[in-house]
């Protein structure tokens, strides 16, 4: 009852918590195919997972000792929930963990886009020193975030983190959500004042059409949330940015309208193929990249540790 295995790693303050609590936590990273027999062999009661370790029906059904299935972070689709609960299995996520570091990465591309740095950052080491006056000439056109209208489709806690910010710089915020009509937004300042603002749930249509910057955040879906038919809706020179999970944006119909400039810019942290995302969005001039880092900062690692910490201990006392 007290082996925990951290497949893909947990923050020292989270080891430290558990291992004050009795447990023993193992940080060996487990290939996939070895994982059950890794298990069995090290009687292992907890299994700790991010996005890389997949826990299905084989590992449920062939590892008797797991009494518990953590996912460090907030989407599982790369565990079988419904079907672990149903076994009997404790099955826990850190869903406010890393609200604030996918928001600041999302505001990250977005700010990337508008002053053209992920086109900057390739193109100056090769012609800063010999073109620098038609560099700074095809950078000129830069705008600002201020006054612009930001629409936020899925309307959670990384929704609700980017709609503090947003609200923070002078952004208009509109979102559409299938579940939140209304909700207060409280933005918290380093002085203790707070200022809080009343949104209300917009259709999908009235954020596609009438936002100068898209953000989706939802979990993964079974068909596309952004496809040709919704980029048809949107504005001429919209910026758009997944930091969500790849396959809830069609990347086909994004390097379409990207060629044709309705879309200006995009910034991309989840890929359909990933971990091999398609050399064209690799390559693409246009498109801000970042390979899946939305929660990876130590203070959200921190956070999640300490919040799986505090579950495991909760459940398993």
């Amino acid at each position: 009852m007290r082996k925990i295995l951290a497949n893909d790693g947990i923050s020292k303050k989270g080891i430290d918590a558990l291992e004050k609590a009795g447990f023993t936590v193992n940080t060996t990273t487990v290939a996939q195919e070895q994982l059950a027999n890794y298990i069995n062999e090290n009687e292992i009661a907890v299994l700790l997972v991010r996005s890389a370790t997949k826990v299905r029906k084989d590992i449920i059904d062939n590892c008797p000792t797991l009494k518990l299935i953590g996912r460090g972070g907030v989407g599982m689709d790369n565990i079988d929930v419904d079907y672990a609960k149903k076994k009997g299995l404790h099955v826990i996520n850190t869903p406010a963990a890393s609200s604030s570091s996918v928001a600041e990465l999302v505001f990250a591309h977005l700010y990337s886009g508008v002053r053209y740095l992920y086109d900057a950052n390739r193109i100056m080491p090769l012609e800063g020193d010999t073109k620098f006056k038609q560099l700074k000439k095809s950078y000129a056109k830069g705008t600002e975030l201020r006054g612009k209208t930001i629409g936020i489709i899925g309307f959670g806690r990384i929704g609700q983190a980017i709609a503090q910010i947003a609200l923070g710089i002078g952004m208009k915020v509109i979102y559409h959500d299938s579940s939140t009509d209304e909700i207060n937004i409280t933005i918290p300042f380093f002085d203790g004042q707070t200022v809080s603002f009343l949104l209300k749930n917009s259709t999908k249509d009235q954020v596609l059409k009438e936002s100068d910057f898209i953000t989706i955040h939802v979990p993964a879906q079974k068909k596309y949330i952004i496809s040709k038919n919704e980029f048809d809706k949107m504005k001429n020179g919209v910026g758009i940015v997944n930091a969500a999970r790849g396959g809830v944006l069609d990347e086909v119909a994004l390097v379409e309208a990207l060629e044709t400039n309705k879309v200006a810019f995009a910034g991309l942290d989840v890929f359909e193929s990933e971990p091999n995302p398609e050399i064209r969005i690799l390559m693409h001039p246009r498109i801000s990249l970042t390979p899946h880092i939305g929660a990876a900062t130590i203070e959200a690692q921190n956070r999640i540790g300490e919040e799986l910490a505090e579950q495991i201990i909760e459940l398993l006392k």
